[in-house]
């Protein structure tokens, strides 16, 4: 018996809406990792692109739980000396919540070209309103899997 290999000609991409109102940010970014890996599904090969495209609403009602929000620091640094740069959570998730969720969910995806890739899959809106309604987006189930 030999081990199947998907081909990156041969792969097929769903569109799938998760919407991250009132679930931990957390969760949802690892949903959207796994729908971007391609990892749900059964011709899942490592080396090959074989993700779906991912467009998470309601961003801006996505919640951190614990202490996170004053705790949880965004830092950036300009690479010049005094250039760090520091943003609470509780102020990212006012001014830019779609930004808080590719964070998360670039974390959660591999750092090389593969990565990248899946990164440029995901679509992230702030409202419950998203432009991709032409492509014929499936709501993702909840509780992880599609049931």
């Amino acid at each position: 018996m030999k081990t199947f290999m998907a081909k990156p000609e041969t792969v097929t991409r769903a569109w799938f809406v998760l919407d991250a109102a009132g679930r931990p940010l957390g969760h949802t970014a690892a949903q959207a990792a796994v729908l971007l890996r391609g990892k749900h599904k059964p011709e899942f090969t490592p080396h090959v692109d074989t993700g779906d495209f991912v467009v998470v609403v309601n961003a801006e009602k996505a919640v951190l739980t614990g202490r996170k929000l004053e705790q949880k620091v965004y830092r950036t640094h300009s690479r010049y000396i005094g250039g760090l740069k520091e943003t609470k959570y509780r102020l990212l998730m006012q001014q830019r919540p779609e930004f808080a969720v590719e964070l998360a969910v670039r974390g959660m995806l591999p750092k090389n070209t593969l990565g990248r890739g899946a990164l440029k899959r995901l679509k992230v809106y702030r409202g419950p309103e998203h432009p991709h309604a032409a492509q014929k987006p499936e709501p993702w189930a909840q509780g992880g899997s599609n049931a």
